[in-house]
C-alpha cells in the first residue's frame, strides 16, 4: 500500500532550553534562506530583466528574468532528493549547514556578477547557474530545518514547532522588501540600476554566520537518532536506500502531498513576485508603494501561520489545510478583480485576504508532511513532496502569470490558473483524508502497538485519533 506509518514514540526527551534553542535556530535557518531566495524574485520583476538580458521588448526581459527565476525551482528537487537521502542516511543537520553554506555563496555571487553590458553572454550565463545553486539550496534546506524543528516537538505541538520553520518565508519576504526599499528609498533610479540592487544580494552573506552556529551549537534530533539505530541494524542485511524506498513504495504519497501544495507556492509567488511586475509595468503603479504592500501583508502571516499550525494541532492537519485550499479557489477571482483597480487600497485587500487562505495552508504543512513519513525515510519523503509542489506551482507561476496575460489581456486567466491548482489540490487532500480515515476504521480503537506498526500515514494532529474531516 502507497502509505507509510506515523512517527514511533522517542525515548528521549530532549530538555526544553535546548527545544527552543534548536526551534529558533530553525526558524532562523529558514528565514535567512528564504531572505537569500527571494530577493532574486523581487530583483527579477525590477531590473534583472534590463541589465541581464537587454534584447528585445520590456516584456521579452521580464519572460527572460522570471524563466531565470523559474529555473531555481526546476534546481530544487535536486536538492531535496540529494540532502534527503543524505540526511536520512547521515543526518538533519549537516545536510542544514550545506545548505545554508550553498546558499550564502551563491546570492553572494549574484550580488558580485557584472551585467551583459560588461561581460557579454557570459554574465546570463552565470546568473543562471547561481540561481541553480540557490534551487538547490533551498530544496536542501526545508526538510531540514523542518525536521530539526518538528522532531524535537513535544507531544502535542508539532504543528505549531512546524510552523516556526514555516515563519521563514513570511519573514524571509519582509526583510527581503525592506532592504529593497531602504536600497531605492535613498538612491536615484539610476542608482538603483547601476549598484544599489545589489546591496540586498550581499546582506545575504550573514547566512554563513547562521550556518556555523548551527554547526557548533545544535544537536541532531533524537528521532533522527533512534531511526539511525535501526538503520545500522538493517544494514548488517539488506538496506534500500530512502530514496529507492519512497520511489518504489510510496511515490503516491509523495504525489498527492505535491498535488496539494502546488496551488499554496504559486498563489505565493504570483502574489509577491507576479503582482509585482503586473502593477508596477501595466498599472503603473509605484514600485515602492507595491512593495510596502507586499511587506505589510507578510507581517500579518507571522501571527496566522502559527495560529493555523496551533488549531491543526487541535483539530487536525487536514481539516485546517483543506480549509485553505478552498479559501483560495474562492478567492481566486475577487483577488484579480481588486488588484485591476489600480488601487493601493484595494490591491492590499486583495493580497491580504490571499495571504490569510495561503497562511490557513501553510501553518499546518511542515507537520502534516513529516508525518506522512517514518523517521527513516522522512527527509526524502517530506522533501520530494514539497519540492515538486514547488516546481509545478511556484516556479512556473510568475511566467505563466506574463504569459496568460500577454495572451488573453485579461487577468482573470491568472484567476482560472489559481482555481485549476485549487481543484488539484481539493482532490489530492481528499485521497490523503480518505486514507487517514481508511486506515482508523477497522482497528478502532486501537492500542499501542497497533499505532506502532501501521501501514497508513498519520495526518492529523497528536495525539488524536478520530478520523479526519476535509472540510
Amino acid at each position: 500500500m502507497d502509505t507509510a506509518p506515523s512517527a514511533q514514540p522517542v525515548t528521549t526527551t530532549p530538555a526544553a532550553g535546548n527545544r527552543r534553542r534548536v526551534a529558533t535556530a530553525a526558524a532562523l535557518a529558514s528565514a535567512v534562506e528564504w531572505y537569500d531566495y527571494f530577493v532574486f524574485g523581487i530583483a527579477a520583476a525590477l531590473v534583472l530583466g534590463d541589465l541581464y538580458f537587454p534584447a528585445g521588448s520590456a516584456t521579452a526581459g521580464v519572460l527572460a528574468s522570471f524563466a531565470t527565476f523559474a529555473v531555481g525551482f526546476l534546481a530544487r528537487p535536486i536538492g531535496g532528493i540529494v540532502a534527503g537521502h543524505l540526511g536520512d542516511k547521515r543526518g538533519r543537520k549537516p545536510m542544514l549547514v550545506l545548505a545554508l553554506t550553498l546558499m550564502g555563496l551563491a546570492t553572494t555571487g549574484i550580488g558580485l556578477l557584472p551585467t551583459y553590458e560588461t561581460i557579454g553572454v557570459a554574465a546570463p550565463i552565470l546568473l543562471v547557474l547561481f540561481r541553480v545553486l540557490q534551487g538547490i539550496a533551498v530544496g536542501a534546506q526545508w526538510g531540514g530545518a523542518m525536521l530539526m524543528a518538528t522532531e524535537y516537538a513535544p507531544e502535542g505541538k508539532r504543528g505549531v514547532y512546524g510552523s516556526f520553520v514555516q515563519l521563514g518565508v513570511p519573514i524571509g519576504v519582509v526583510t527581503a522588501n525592506t532592504v529593497f526599499l531602504l536600497a531605492g528609498a535613498f538612491t536615484t533610479d539610476s542608482q538603483f540600476a547601476a549598484w544599489a540592487w545589489r546591496v540586498p544580494f550581499l546582506v545575504g552573506l550573514f547566512v554563513l554566520l547562521l550556518a556555523w552556529y548551527i554547526h557548533t551549537r545544535v544537536e541532531e534530533t533524537p528521532e533522527f537518532r533512534e531511526a539511525e539505530k535501526k538503520l545500522a541494524e538493517k544494514e548488517k542485511g539488506e538496506q534500500s536506500s530512502p530514496l529507492r524506498t519512497i520511489l518504489r513504495g510510496h511515490l503516491g504519497t509523495v504525489l498527492l502531498a505535491g498535488g496539494s501544495f502546488a496551488v499554496n507556492t504559486a498563489t505565493f509567488y504570483i502574489i509577491i513576485t507576479g503582482v509585482l511586475d503586473y502593477t508596477t509595468r501595466e498599472l503603473g503603479m509605484k514600485k515602492s508603494a507595491v512593495l510596502m504592500v507586499s511587506l505589510c501583508i507578510s507581517l500579518t502571516q507571522l501571527v496566522l501561520i502559527p495560529a493555523a499550525a496551533a488549531l491543526s494541532d487541535k483539530f487536525g492537519r487536514i481539516r485546517i489545510y483543506a480549509i485553505g485550499a478552498a479559501g483560495i479557489a474562492l478567492w481566486a477571482v475577487p483577488l484579480f478583480l481588486l488588484i485591476d483597480t489600480g488601487s493601493l487600497l484595494w490591491l492590499a485587500v486583495g493580497t491580504f485576504v490571499a495571504s490569510c487562505f495561503l497562511s490557513i495552508m501553510y501553518g499546518p504543512q511542515a507537520a502534516l508532511f513529516a508525518e506522512l513519513f517514518t523517521p527513516e525515510m522522512r527527509y526524502t519523503g517530506a522533501s520530494l513532496g514539497y519540492q515538486i509542489a514547488a516546481v509545478a506551482g511556484g516556479g512556473l507561476a510568475p511566467f505563466m502569470m506574463v504569459l496568460l496575460l500577454e495572451a488573453t489581456g485579461t487577468s482573470m486567466a491568472v484567476s482560472g490558473y489559481i482555481v485549476v491548482l485549487s481543484v488539484i489540490a481539493l482532490v489530492s487532500i481528499k485521497i490523503l483524508a480518505d486514507r487517514a480515515r481508511a486506515a482508523e476504521a477497522p482497528a478502532e480503537p486501537r492500542t499501542s502497538s497497533e499505532t506502532e506498526t501501521t501501514s497508513e500515514p498519520e495526518t492529523k494532529s497528536e495525539p488524536e485519533t478520530k478520523a479526519e474531516s476535509t472540510g
